[in-house]
């Protein structure tokens, strides 16, 4: 099956949109999207709240619409609750299935049988095999990092694996447990589960706070390894130079906290900085900017409601002093999963763009950011009604993107 998308046809979702914060809104989307078209902002539906964001351009930014053609194919739609991808040296695709499969996808769809050598995993709700990267050594020593629910006595928690993949590709060998985010806790919810390296070579990894009510203030406690982004070493250990290193109140390997479920991490391929992709309840999803050691607020803050429509906190608040501001938010929500920057030169105005995959809002997300401000914000593949879990950059400039149904895509200039 193969979709094309015409340069200056705009879709439904996107025709139909919202009116925009405000005409300084598409001003700096204009500003910051030059090679771009501007356009209303593209989400029309009714916010869950009535919440005043922190500064403009904080949600519902313009829209911005792709004028280079590109168009779109099902590569495979044979992939089993897909989760995570890892890109090989030579384009060919680790993926991650949730039951607990590794799987490798040639460019004709071919799927390797399944992966052994995995440690087992708790695969109830939002559990299983995760997020997944490769070594910046990967050409020369196969090693090949995961996230995954462990079980384990009192429950699950979210931990890290490592291993080689095997010369025959048939299996992971040696693979070990390096890090469990602690404490275990009886649940099925909000593990995080991303994983990436940073440039000095250590793993950024987020966690979940586990959802429930008793567990969430342990987002706040730095003894706790629940709603974080940890920086450990190969091996596990904390990383050198961690802003709670010296804390005798703190886990050393804690980066940030305050999270809720992050699911999305990248590095901006100019600066650096670490971005992340967060759920919120009912409304307010969040694209933060993280530095060491911040606080990024949940439960204490947020733009969003319980599920049941009941108000968080009480009073309920948005902007504390020493809390900090998502850079972006989504009410309705994005459910935005994995994250990446688009690095390549296929499609100029792509250059530096955020890509999010969206789970409810079935779409990937493309956010443009200039000063590290949003600007822009277009929806790719919206039509395809898929919950899209994963989102990376191929070796020749195309996105590739896995969905819950199982579909993996290939998104690429016409």
């Amino acid at each position: 099956m193969k979709k094309t998308f015409p340069a200056l046809l705009l879709s439904s979702a996107t025709l139909l949109v919202a009116a925009c914060n405000n005409s300084a809104a598409t001003k700096n989307a204009a500003d910051g999207a030059s090679a771009d078209s501007i356009y209303p902002a593209v989400e029309k539906n009714k916010a869950n709240t009535e919440y005043k964001p922190a500064f403009e351009g904080q949600t519902r930014i313009a829209g911005v619409k792709t004028t280079t053609p590109y168009e779109s194919k099902v590569v495979t739609d044979k992939l089993k609750s897909p989760w995570g991808i890892a890109v090989l040296p030579d384009n060919r695709l680790l993926i991650t299935e949730k039951e607990g499969d590794l799987r490798i996808v040639s460019a004709d769809g071919t799927l390797s049988e399944a992966i052994g050598g995995l440690p087992k995993v708790d695969a109830q709700g939002q559990g299983g095999l995760l997020g997944i990267t490769l070594d910046p050594d990967f050409a020369t020593n196969r090693m090949v990092y995961f996230v995954f629910s462990e079980p384990a006595a009192g429950g699950n928690h979210t931990a890290v694996g490592k291993g080689r993949l095997a010369d025959d590709e048939k299996s992971i060998e040696a693979a070990k447990v390096i890090y469990q985010a602690l404490p275990t806790y009886d649940g099925k919810l909000h593990y995080g589960g991303r994983i990436i390296f940073d440039k000095a070579g250590n793993l950024l990894v987020s966690t979940g706070e586990r959802s429930d009510l008793e567990t969430r203030p342990q987002s706040q406690d730095l003894k706790s390894a629940l709603g974080k982004i940890v920086r450990i070493t190969k091996d596990g250990k904390p990383a050198e130079g961690n802003p709670f290193a010296s804390d005798a109140n703190a886990r050393p390997e804690v980066y940030s906290y305050g999270h809720r479920n992050v699911q999305g991490l990248a590095l901006h391929p100019e600066t650096g900085d670490l971005w992340e992709t967060e759920f919120g309840p009912r409304g307010g999803d969040e694209l933060n900017r993280v530095e060491a050691g911040k606080n990024y607020g949940w439960p204490i803050i947020t733009y969003g409601l319980e599920y049941s429509g009941k108000e968080i906190g009480n009073p309920p608040i948005q902007q504390q002093e020493g809390l900090e501001q998502p850079v972006y938010y989504w009410d309705p929500v994005l459910s935005p999963s994995g994250l990446m920057f688009y690095t390549a030169d296929a499609i100029p105005e792509w250059k530096n763009s955020l890509f999010i995959g969206g789970l409810s809002s079935t779409h990937i997300a493309r956010i443009v950011i200039k000063d590290n401000k949003v600007v822009g914000e277009e929806r790719l593949l919206d039509r395809e009604g898929q919950r899209f879990r994963d989102v990376a950059q191929g070796k020749d400039g195309e996105i590739f993107a896995i969905t819950d149904a199982g579909r993996l895509y290939s998104i690429h200039k016409k």
